[in-house]
């Protein structure tokens, strides 16, 4: 991969509450809230999550839908989730976030195993919902 390669720089997730979805992914999934206290002041119209250096979740909430529908001749799309995100993570932290997510009590998967994926075959995986109904796979190919 180069610099100059594509990358994924976010993903819009339409959330009820944009507040408490910044927790839950703070607290859940060991992500850095960014905005929280611009959009509670009105500041900014949502907030987002870090992913890592170069992605973030926008945080977007569900009555902004009205306003989104940027595509030509897609009217009505706005507002829909995605089928799911997936997260590539290391083991230690695959395995940090699934223990996070059991001491919430956050239904997951059965453990797959040999997926394939950007990088190849993942060696587990799982899938899980954040609050709003959001589907995320995480897994590790080490």
């Amino acid at each position: 991969m180069t610099d100059n390669s594509t990358r994924l720089d976010h993903v819009v997730l339409w959330v009820r509450d944009p507040v408490a979805s910044a927790g839950f992914y703070e607290g859940a999934m060991g992500l850095e809230p960014i905005g929280v206290a611009e959009f509670t002041d009105g500041r900014t119209s949502f907030p987002s999550v870090r992913l890592n250096e170069e992605t973030i979740f926008d945080l977007a909430p569900l009555t902004l839908a009205a306003r989104m529908d940027v595509v030509p001749g897609a009217a009505g799309s706005a507002g829909h989730p995605v089928n799911h995100v997936c997260l590539s993570l290391t083991c230690k932290d695959f395995d940090s976030l699934r223990a996070r997510l059991e001491e919430r009590a956050v239904p997951l998967s059965e453990f797959t195993h040999d997926a394939s994926g950007a990088r190849g075959k993942a060696k587990r995986s799982f899938y899980f919902r954040d609050p709003d109904g959001n589907v995320f796979e995480a897994r590790h190919y080490d």
